[in-house]
């Protein structure tokens, strides 16, 4: 599937299928894609930066990653003119074949979808990731753990969900989360996940 013009907020972050996003939306180029998102109940596009800032400035030159995720819109509210507070969940990945800046700086794209992620039980010998997350999860403040919180058990037997929140969670470099997004084998991504939690020593 192709979706054409699909607006996109290039972040300092990297969105996976299934995460949560809170977002602050203050500038007008933004400010506007949100309110015809909110009005037409359309996702947008977040993608990685790979080269510039989040916020737009002079000499401030934007380039992101080709592989993305879109933003579905759960809620969202207007504390103040000019300030949107935004919640959004990430929904499928795309890949961008074409992209343009208009004249107020947004950037548009068509992107083409990206398979989701074939559901696999999560190996008996990467079981550990799954304790170990349930580990961290337990010990994160309510606040940051509704995601985690509200998952069924069957989320946690799914190798690429299991994956997608050590993404998340991991102080790991943008390149490399971006590198874990394009992988698509959900069980290799938990196989290099294991590997970072012995780096971490995380057990």
């Amino acid at each position: 599937m192709v979706l054409h013009s699909l607006p996109l907020f290039p972040l300092g972050t990297v969105l996976y299928p299934g995460g949560h996003l809170p977002l602050q939306i203050f500038e007008v180029r933004y400010l506007d894609m949100m309110k015809k998102c909110i009005q037409a109940g359309a996702p947008f596009g977040v993608v990685a930066l790979t080269q510039g800032s989040e916020v737009r400035a002079p000499q401030n030159h934007e380039s992101f990653a080709d592989v993305g995720t879109l933003a579905t819109i759960a809620s969202h509210q207007a504390p103040q003119p000019g300030l949107l507070l935004v919640h959004c969940i990430g929904a499928q990945r795309y890949r961008i074949t074409r992209r343009e800046q208009l004249k107020h700086g947004l950037w548009i794209a068509d992107v083409e979808h990206i398979a989701a992620d074939q559901t696999v039980k999560v190996p008996q010998e990467l079981s550990r990731c799954v304790t170990v997350l349930k580990k961290i999860v337990s010990g994160l403040p309510d606040s940051a753990n509704t995601q985690y919180l509200d998952a069924p058990q069957s989320s946690y037997d799914d190798c690429a969900w299991v994956a997608n929140r050590w993404c998340e969670l991991l102080p790991i470099p943008a390149p490399l989360k971006q590198r874990l997004l394009e992988l698509d084998n959900p069980v290799i991504r938990l196989e290099l996940i294991s590997d970072l939690l012995d780096k971490f020593q995380l057990t």
